[in-house]
């Protein structure tokens, strides 16, 4: 084996209630592609956190390409050429790519200005040299997630990293861009690049990784040779049990229609029509699926349907009743439930704690108010039900914030939230996303159940496999329009590929 890039020995973080990570050793050597491995709440953000300087471990040694370093702030990491693509990308949406890319090592030509052509002319070089496509130009506004990841990439590539840190990069990615980013990752390795990626999709990491650690509850479990490995093993490892990769559900049996949509029209932030003349109808009893790719009209069909957006003509119907223009508590309060794509904008508020945000639905309601005042022991006592419900992983119980937790477990408040709630309708928006196999399990086996409770569930997921395993129905969606709707005994992946490529069924 080549010498290690990077050696982290015995590290130890500790935050209010809880240890992160727990003398963790992680050995990755340079050139390959490791792969970090763990539940939700497991230490792994923690630990390349660590790596990059964004927060100080309370024991163990780090070392760089054989030589002991202290690294205190994310620019200490960028001297060792070591760079950082976020789960949560770092981005001013208003500036452009360029703009973001040079933030806070800025050129200047002789006069003092900033030198904007210079730095354009290197983006554009690094952009085809990786193959990443991305206009120097353009706002960060106007450009998909998937741009928006390479964005990020290209942040760390112009600041001449060799160590690559990736942060769950998968989890707002289509299937094709899945695919483009791992090919992306095989050219840095032939160019000898060292890249570790947390993630906690097992597919990735046989496809893409040379070798895999495995964290769970803060503790080095293993470092394993992927190719040597089977998914079922890094699983187990992973939860420490057992886990069913296959849903088992009883056939739906379909009852009265729940929500109606009729000829939707929704536009985009462009002004441009992004939901197009759209008709879906779910019924209790089901699991209705929409397929498509990112980016053809899932999101703003989703927020009408809540009230987010305004629809330009059509109507949605929610128990035969007209709710086009009714308020979103209106919509709520009639048996809508809703798990949104973006956990952060629409799931949560990120400065309150759990309990706070497990009660946002239900804050006028008694017990946990009473004339016009919280009633803190109500709600503590239902907040830490869901916790231990839903595993929760929180350090600080239900007074824990919501911006201090990992992305999978502020993924479990909302889901708790929506589904204790038990609404006639649930939308549930990549209910899944950034959550690890036992979590995906659990969250599977509940949306079933709601589904034999007799409610409606809609379900938009940009996982192929997530929908084919779930779903009852599927629609596929193609640029604001449903192109065909087939039963789950007659989908596969090619036919709903296909659709979700504008073919009509």
């Amino acid at each position: 084996m080549p010498a290690p890039a990077i050696e982290m020995i015995a590290i130890t973080k500790i935050f209010p209630g809880i240890i992160a990570n727990d003398a963790v050793r992680l050995t990755v050597y340079a050139g390959e592609i490791h792969a970090l491995l763990g539940e939700n709440g497991a230490g792994k953000s923690v630990l390349m956190s660590i790596l990059f300087g964004l927060c100080q471990p309370d024991a163990g040694t780090i070392k760089i390409r054989g030589t002991e370093v202290t690294i205190k702030t994310p620019n200490d990491a960028a001297a060792l050429k070591i760079g950082m693509v976020h789960q949560h990308f770092k981005l001013v949406h208003n500036f452009t790519v360029t703009e973001n890319i040079i933030l806070g090592i800025e050129s200047r030509s002789g006069f003092g200005n900033l030198d904007l052509k210079t730095a354009e002319k290197r983006v554009a070089e690094l952009s085809e040299r990786y193959g990443l496509a991305v206009d120097p130009k353009a706002r960060i506004e106007h450009i998909t997630v998937g741009m928006q990841q390479r964005v990020e990439i290209l942040k760390i590539l112009y600041r001449n990293a060799d160590i690559l840190i990736f942060d769950e990069p998968t989890a707002v990615l289509t299937p094709q861009e899945i695919d483009e980013l791992l090919a992306i990752f095989r050219t840095f390795k032939s160019e000898g690049k060292t890249i570790v990626f947390i993630t906690h999709k097992l597919k990735e990491i046989k496809a893409a990784a040379d070798r895999c650690t495995v964290l769970r509850r803060g503790k080095t479990i293993c470092t394993v040779t992927v190719a040597d490995t089977g998914e079922q093993e890094l699983a187990e490892s992973m939860v420490g049990r057992a886990v069913n990769f296959r849903i088992d559900k009883k056939p739906s049996v379909p009852g009265a229609k729940i929500l109606t949509i009729e000829n939707l029209t929704v536009m985009g932030g462009t002004g441009v029509p992004a939901v197009r003349n759209l008709s879906l109808d779910v019924h209790a009893g089901e699991i209705a699926g929409i397929a498509g790719i990112d980016g053809n009209g899932q999101s703003e069909l989703v927020a009408a349907i809540a009230g987010l957006m305004p629809v330009t003509s059509g109507r949605i119907l929610l128990n035969g009743r007209d709710i086009t223009g009714e308020r979103i508590r209106a919509r709520n309060e009639s048996g809508l439930g809703l798990v949104p794509e973006d956990r952060h904008k629409h799931g949560l508020v990120l400065d309150f704690r759990i309990d706070e945000n497990c009660i946002l639905k239900n804050v006028r309601r008694f017990p946990y108010s009473r004339f016009g005042f919280l009633r803190f022991p109500a709600i503590t006592s239902y907040a830490e039900r869901l916790i231990a419900e839903f595993d929760i992983r929180a350090g600080n119980g239900a007074a824990t914030l919501a911006k201090s937790m990992s992305g999978g477990n502020q993924q479990k408040v909302v889901i708790a939230r929506e589904l204790d709630f038990s609404p006639r309708l649930l939308i549930v928006s990549q209910p899944t996303r950034g959550l690890d196999v036992g979590a995906i399990e659990y969250i599977h086996t509940r949306i079933v159940a709601e589904r034999d409770k007799g409610r409606a569930v809609l379900l938009v997921s940009f996982e192929l496999d997530e929908i084919l395993a779930l779903c009852d129905r599927i629609a596929a969606i193609s640029k604001g329009t449903i192109t065909g709707v087939v039963s789950a005994q007659d989908a596969d992946e090619r036919r709903i590929g296909a659709m979700m490529g504008g073919l009509t069924a």
